[in-house]
Order: C-alpha cells, then sequence, then structure tokens
C-alpha cells in the first residue's frame, strides 16, 4: 500500500513547484501599441483676425506646439491635447480633443477643438481640421474671441 500512496504524490512535488512559480497562464497584459500621432509636434500657426473687414491686418504667424495624449479605450483615435501658441495675437496654453478619421493609422483626417482663455478678456473657441501624416500635420485653424472677434488661419507641425 505504501509504494502505491507514493506513486500517487510524485506528481505533487511538480505541481507545487510550478504553482510557486506561478506556473498558471500569463495575465493578459493588452498591446503595448501608440499612435502615431502621440507625443509633442512644433510648427507655425498662421491668423488672420477679421479677415474680410475692411482695416484688417495682415496675417500673422508664430510658434505653436501640440501634444498629443493618447485617450484610453478609444481605438487611438482620440487625444487629450495641450495646446501652445507663442503666436503675438493669440500666446495661449490649453487643453483640447483631437479625434482622427477614418481610422487610427496615417494618413488621416484629424480634428482638433477647444476653449482657451483669451488675453483680451473673454473666453474663446477655436477649431482645426485637416490632415495628419506620420510626420507633419497641415490643417486649416479658426476660431471666435472676444467681441466677436474671429480668426483664420493654418496650422503646420511637424513630429519631434
Amino acid at each position: 500500500m505504501r509504494a502505491r500512496t507514493m506513486r500517487q504524490f510524485r506528481p505533487l512535488p511538480i505541481l507545487l513547484l510550478l504553482t510557486a512559480c506561478g506556473g498558471g497562464s500569463p495575465s493578459p497584459s493588452g498591446p503595448s501599441s501608440s499612435s502615431f500621432l502621440t507625443g509633442t509636434w512644433s510648427g507655425t500657426v498662421t491668423i488672420a483676425v477679421n479677415p474680410g473687414d475692411p482695416g484688417a491686418p495682415a496675417p500673422t504667424s508664430g510658434p505653436i506646439t501640440l501634444t498629443f495624449e493618447e485617450v484610453p479605450q478609444t481605438n487611438l483615435q482620440t487625444f487629450r491635447t495641450t495646446v501652445r501658441s507663442q503666436h503675438a495675437w493669440l500666446p495661449v496654453t490649453t487643453t483640447a480633443s483631437t479625434a482622427l478619421t477614418p481610422g487610427n493609422t496615417a494618413p488621416a483626417q484629424i480634428s482638433t477643438q477647444g476653449q482657451f482663455d483669451s488675453p483680451r478678456g473673454c473666453r474663446g473657441t477655436f477649431g482645426s481640421v485637416g490632415t495628419a501624416n506620420v510626420s507633419r500635420i497641415e490643417a486649416d485653424f479658426t476660431g471666435v474671441d472676444c467681441n466677436q472677434a474671429t480668426f483664420t488661419g493654418s496650422v503646420v507641425l511637424t513630429k519631434n
């Protein structure tokens, strides 16, 4: 009887060893991929204030930086975006929302919209629509500021 009992327990030390070493199935860790858009992009914003109005100033340009951070569980298509404009008329830092369509690979249509605290004392809004490639973004830029001032222009960015 003792020999038979020993044979039944022979696998026990191996089973205990595997259990102690985490011999079970590995835990799912999800994909570690990220979007081509994720990260910091820098370039130029060109703005025309009140275009079409008599006496409207000529368009001017200034540096701008956008940092795109993926929003979890959005198929790498939605981003929290930090906008840092050093344009003389629009010196702001704000957070915006960005979406890629129709998919999450380049080239894709990109749209960004948000609000900002205007240096003229109100809350302004802006939007941008264009094309995002792996290393370059080209988009229109438009918005509304205090006293119904409007602005239009463009943004050209390259990935840092």
